[in-house]
Formats: structure tokens, C-alpha cells, sequence
């Protein structure tokens, strides 16, 4: 199983990825080895996921979480809370 991720970091900004496995990930970029981006932008927390059967359908819904607005990506894991 495949992972879509958004991360929270301490900024406030979001980080999008993909991952097998969501603990593990969130630990390397904690250790700031999970990807340049958060190695300068501290992790907080995920805050969404979404589960795919495989890499590429993984990989498409980055894609298109990365071309969303904030405002959306924000939506995606505030409806999800509420829900």
C-alpha cells in the first residue's frame, strides 16, 4: 500500500510527499532526512493522508495536491477532521 502526505511544518507551510510507511517517513523528516525542503523547514505534524494500491496512483495525486492552492490542501485535512 502507498501513502499521500501532507506535512505541517512548524511555519505553517505544507509539505506534500508519498511513502510506504507514514511513521517512518515523518521520522526521517524530523531528522531532517526525508528531503530539502524540510530539512530547512521543521516538521510538525501530518496532518492528511490518503491510501493508493500502488506508486503511481500515489504519485499522480502529489502531483495534483502540489498544484492546489493552500486554501485547498487546507480543506482537504479540515473536512477530514470534521468529518
Amino acid at each position: 500500500m502507498w501513502f499521500t502526505y501532507i506535512i505541517e511544518c512548524k511555519d505553517k507551510t505544507l509539505y506534500t510527499g508519498v511513502t510506504t510507511d507514514i511513521k517512518r517517513r515523518f521520522l526521517e523528516h524530523k531528522r531532517k532526512k526525508g528531503g530539502k525542503y524540510t530539512a530547512s523547514h521543521p516538521v510538525a505534524m501530518v496532518v492528511y493522508t490518503e491510501n493508493h494500491s500502488t506508486r503511481s496512483k500515489a504519485l499522480k495525486r502529489e502531483l495534483q495536491i502540489k498544484g492546489l492552492p493552500k486554501r485547498e490542501k487546507k480543506a482537504l485535512f479540515e473536512i477530514k477532521t470534521l468529518a
